[in-house]
């Protein structure tokens, strides 16, 4: 039998799902690991460690299981491979970390480079140059930060990579970056052709773009503020065949020598695959260690505070926005509120969140623990309860910061809407989907029904099923799509529109008002 394997790395956990040429999942591997977070807003990966030494575990306990039942390694058809995104390592010529890699907006080390870039540039001009107002979010500030804080490693790095691109080079050897994620490094790609290469409608064009020189008609100068050329990886589409595992890393992983490896993708995207995100309106919420939005148009949207850019499928563009925190800040409250109960914390914040009428009781929350992304893109932006008196509980503190987290996610949704980008159904994926209180909540919020897919293992199932469409499995995207069942609905609740538009505005104000002695802090 033919089978396809999907592996994704995360913040904290990775994981490995084997699905059948049904689409069906026979087997699924989770491994955790710790996030390093050496100094205030810094946040790193030991990618040898972390990133492939997940992949070589995953891959071998899912073979284990596989063997148990018949399947051997050659009987994987093709493998598809995702990992958190916006993050950056220096690799050498054989694909190994030369430094500690430097995770996505998370990580705001580079705020010097950022405040740097945009005094080059202009402001007007870099928002033109990245497709948005810079941010901690984009690679090309990290680099930049390697070049004025670790030149030797800057000096010495063969490529700059991100993880999927990393783990595709320690699988086949080769140094690809799928046009997705090449958003995440401009300038250092030429815009208009990444965007023309994934927008196009013949699918073929979709690994087409290439890197910045005299040829692409954009000045080459751009790259050099950052990195040399022969430094960037080639463009390849996420689901085009861009090599076949080594023989080295064969005998690492446990798999074939020979089997196909896709360029992959960054975690999100292949999440929203795994999700249906398949059509213009629909748009992916995805609630993991942070919240991750994509929203799908037939057409480029110009908004600097979220994240305009192509998407994986031909023909589609994505509309991005991301917060910094969600399910973090469900751990930290379980540890802060639970340091006794760290196997029934979870189950115990949903029960007595659950008690707690909508509005938490006049308590609001500003969920920024480690800033936030869009749309306020400020990295000094600091958490906060606001409101609190004698009658707030545990159960309080908990709804608060469920339905803050909600807030943010509608100023994020509520400027796409403003800038005409349909928003027709709502996929909601992620560990955060077990939270029943916390999706009733995104519904009432939002004013809008939440499907929650039947399969919900996430980014390694959407990596899977894309591996199978590499293979023949499904005719085309919209077969693929199909496959996927929604197995729960979250419908709004009329009577709690009023309270939470209150308190919503409430919300927005408590940022503007203090932003400022966020700042001095």
């Amino acid at each position: 039998m033919s089978c396809y394997l999907g592996i994704d790395i995360g913040t904290h956990e990775s994981k490995g799902v084997l699905i059948d040429a049904d689409g069906q999942v026979l087997f699924t591997e989770t491994t955790p690991h710790e996030t390093d977070h050496p100094q205030p807003g810094w946040y790193s990966h030991d990618a040898d460690r972390v990133w492939w030494g997940d992949l070589c575990l995953l891959s071998r306990r899912i073979l284990e299981k596989a063997a148990e039942h018949g399947i051997r390694a050659e009987e994987i058809g093709c493998i598809g491979i995702s990992a958190l995104g916006c993050d950056c390592v220096p690799v050498d010529e054989k694909g190994r970390a030369i430094a500690d890699a430097i995770l996505y907006g998370i990580d705001s080390r580079a705020e010097e480079e950022i405040a740097l870039i945009c005094e080059r540039y202009g402001k007007e001009e870099a928002v033109r140059l990245f497709g948005h107002e810079p941010c901690s979010s984009d690679i090309a500030p990290k680099i930049l930060w390697f070049s004025r804080h670790m030149p030797d490693v800057w000096e010495k790095a063969y490529k700059f990579l991100t993880a999927s691109s990393y783990l595709c080079a320690r699988l086949t050897g080769r140094f690809v970056l799928d046009p997705y994620l090449a958003e995440d490094f401009l300038p250092l790609y030429d815009i208009s052709c990444v965007r023309a290469a994934e927008g196009a409608k013949d699918e073929a064009s979709s690994g087409g773009s290439r890197l910045l020189g005299k040829e692409s008609g954009v000045d080459p100068e751009h790259i050099r503020d950052f990195c040399r050329p022969d430094q960037m990886a080639e463009l390849l589409g996420a689901t085009e065949i861009a090599g076949y595992v080594t023989a080295e890393a064969a005998e690492e992983t446990g798999l074939s020598e020979g089997t196909p490896v896709l360029t992959g993708t960054g975690d999100s995207g292949a999440e929203a695959v795994s999700s249906g995100l398949c059509v213009p309106g629909d748009l992916m919420i995805q609630l993991g260690s942070t919240a991750y939005m994509i929203a799908l148009s037939d057409r480029l949207i110009d908004e600097p505070r979220l994240w305009p850019g192509t998407f994986i499928l031909p023909g589609t563009f994505g509309i991005c926005a991301g917060t910094n925190t969600a399910g973090a800040l469900t751990e930290w409250l379980r540890r802060a509120l639970y340091p006794r109960d760290a196997n029934a914390g979870f189950d115990l914040m949903q029960e007595e969140a659950a008690q707690v009428p909508p509005g938490s009781g006049g308590l609001i929350c500003l969920p920024y623990w480690d800033g936030e992304r869009t749309p306020l893109n400020d990295p000094d932006a600091k958490g906060m309860y606001f409101g609190l008196g004698n009658m707030h509980g545990r159960g309080h503190l908990i709804r608060a910061a469920l339905e803050g987290i909600c807030y943010s996610i509608r100023a994020n949704v509520a400027l796409m809407k403003d800038r005409g980008v349909p928003v027709r159904r709502i996929l909601a994926v992620g560990g955060g989907t077990k939270n029943e209180v916390w999706l009733q909540c995104l519904a009432d919020i939002l004013e809008e029904e939440i499907c929650v897919p039947e399969v919900s293992v996430g980014a390694a199932y959407g990596d899977a099923l894309m591996a199978a469409l590499a293979g023949g499995v499904f005719k085309d995207w919209r077969e693929l799509s199909e496959r996927i069942r929604i197995e729960k609905l979250y419908r709004p609740r009329k009577e709690t529109f009023f309270v939470y538009r209150r308190q919503g505005e409430i919300f927005e104000e408590l940022y503007d008002v203090n932003r400022e002695l966020m700042h001095r802090l």
